[in-house]
């Protein structure tokens, strides 16, 4: 019957990260961290933020895709010095590696995802 409705699949969210546990997380990854600063008023954090939780469920196991909410995490956002929004920061093995501002097309975000991780298989020790 039509108001029996199946369950929605529920969507895949990246994982939100805060001033307490953004450290642990990005400093002990051995996969590449895509790191997206955002702010829920924020209108181009709202067109960009499916396309992170789409790379967030494609790259599971092979990347990291983080997001940081600015208005609940001021010490991160101090630390890094963000100072608009949205802003995206590649880390790989903890190290910082770059960072890029504003809306970034899904296809470049994920050829650079797929870099680090060929940079990561072609040196497994980290040479």
């Amino acid at each position: 019957m039509f108001w029996k409705k199946k369950p929605k699949k529920e969507k895949f969210k990246a994982i939100q990260l805060t001033d307490q546990n953004f450290g642990q997380v990005v400093s002990a990854a051995v996969v590449p961290v895509l790191v997206d600063f955002y702010a829920d008023w924020c209108g181009p954090c709202k067109v960009l933020g499916p396309i992170i939780d789409e790379l967030a469920e494609e790259n599971e196991g092979r990347a990291l895709v983080v997001k940081v909410d600015t208005q609940n995490n001021p010490g991160l956002s101090q630390h890094f010095k963000i100072k608009s929004i949205p802003t995206l920061m590649f880390f790989n093995r903890g190290k910082f590696m770059e960072q890029f501002q504003g809306i970034v097309p899904k296809p470049n975000l994920q050829e650079i995802i797929d870099e680090y991780i060929a940079y990561n298989e072609a040196n497994p020790m980290g040479e």
